[in-house]
C-alpha cells in the first residue's frame, strides 16, 4: 500500500481487536451485548450492509438478530416493532437500515428508538449531545469512523483548516461538530461547503484536511487541493462502466487517481472510511451494553 494512504480496513481490524477484548470482559460478568437490525423491504444494498454488519457482530461474539419487515409495512406497525425491541433487556442496540419507505417517516422511526440504545447516533437527543459536546451521547458511526481514521492516522486536527463537503444530517453536519468541538483531537476551523456554495475550490485549497460527503462522483479534482492536504472520501456512487460485468463500478466523490500523488495522506475507496462504520456501529453497541450494565 503507498505511503501516503489511510488503510480502513487495517484500523478498523486494530478497533475490532480492542472490542473484543471488551466483549470478553462482558461476557466474563455475565453480560453479552445484543445488536437488532430492522430492515424494510428488499433493497439490494440494504441487504448487503445488513449482512455485513451481522458478520462482524458474530465475530465478536455480540448477540445480533435481524427483523425483516415487508415493504409495505406501515409507519405503525414498525413503531410497534421498534416499541418491542426498545424494552428487550438482551438488546442494547438499535439500528433501523435506510432507505426507509416513502410512507415512513424516518425523524420519526429515529425518534422512536430509546436513545440509550441509538448506536446509530441519529436520535435527537444524542445529536443534541454530539451539538453540545456531551460525549455521554451515541455519535452517528460514519463520522465517527472519519475521525477515528484521523487520530490513528496521526493527523493533527487542533488549529487545522477543515473543509467538509456536504451538509447532510448522517456525514457532513455531524463532521463539521465533532471537528470544531473544543477538545483533543478536534479544535479545528471547519467550513461546510455544499451545492450553494460559491467559489468552492478557493475553500478547498486553503484547507488543511478535506472531508468529502457530498455524493457526487469524483467531484473533488487535483485543482481543488493544496499539495499535502490530508484527504478522506466518504462517497458511494454507482457510474457507467463498460469494462465492468455489471455495466457500472463504484467510485467515492473524490477523483483518487489525480487527487493521490498530491495528498499528504488520502483513504482509498473501497478500503478507507467504509470499513469504520461498522466498526464504529460495534463500538456503539458495547458501550451501550458497558453503560446498562453499570
Amino acid at each position: 500500500m503507498a505511503a501516503n494512504l489511510i488503510d480502513g480496513r487495517a484500523i478498523s481490524a486494530q478497533i475490532l481487536a480492542e472490542l473484543g477484548a471488551r466483549v470478553a470482559a462482558l461476557k466474563f460478568r455475565g453480560v453479552q451485548p445484543g445488536l437488532a437490525f430492522v430492515r424494510v423491504g428488499e433493497d439490494p444494498a440494504s441487504k448487503v450492509y445488513v449482512g455485513r454488519k451481522e458478520k462482524i457482530s458474530q465475530e465478536l461474539g455480540i448477540h445480533s438478530e435481524t427483523h425483516v419487515l415487508p415493504e409495505a409495512t406501515s409507519e405503525a406497525d414498525l413503531l410497534k416493532l421498534i416499541h418491542q425491541l426498545n424494552v428487550d433487556t438482551r438488546l442494547h442496540g438499535i439500528l433501523v437500515q435506510a432507505p426507509l419507505p416513502r410512507q415512513i417517516r424516518q425523524e420519526v422511526v429515529y425518534a422512536t428508538v430509546l436513545p440509550s440504545k441509538d448506536v446509530d447516533g441519529f436520535h435527537p437527543v444524542n445529536v443534541g449531545k454530539l451539538m453540545l459536546g456531551d460525549t455521554d451521547g451515541f455519535q452517528p458511526c460514519t463520522p465517527a469512523g472519519v475521525r477515528e481514521l484521523l487520530i490513528r492516522s496521526q493527523v493533527k486536527t487542533d488549529g487545522a483548516e477543515v473543509v467538509v463537503l456536504g451538509r447532510g444530517n448522517i456525514v457532513g453536519k455531524p463532521m463539521a461538530a465533532m471537528l470544531c468541538q473544543k477538545g483533543s483531537h478536534a479544535n479545528s476551523t471547519v467550513t461546510i461547503c455544499h451545492s450553494a456554495t460559491r467559489h468552492i475550490k478557493d475553500h478547498c485549497l486553503r484547507a488543511d484536511i478535506i472531508i468529502a460527503a457530498m455524493g457526487v462522483a469524483e467531484f473533488l479534482k487535483a485543482d481543488m487541493v493544496k499539495p499535502g492536504a490530508v484527504v478522506m472520501d466518504v462517497g458511494v456512487n454507482r457510474v457507467p462502466d463498460a469494462a465492468s460485468k455489471s455495466g457500472t463500478k463504484l467510485v467515492g466523490d473524490v477523483a483518487f487517481a489525480e487527487v493521490q500523488p498530491i495528498a499528504g495522506k488520502i483513504t482509498p475507496n473501497p478500503g478507507g472510511v467504509g470499513p469504520m462504520t461498522i466498526a464504529m456501529l460495534m463500538s456503539n453497541t458495547v458501550r451501550a451494553a458497558e453503560m446498562a450494565t453499570r
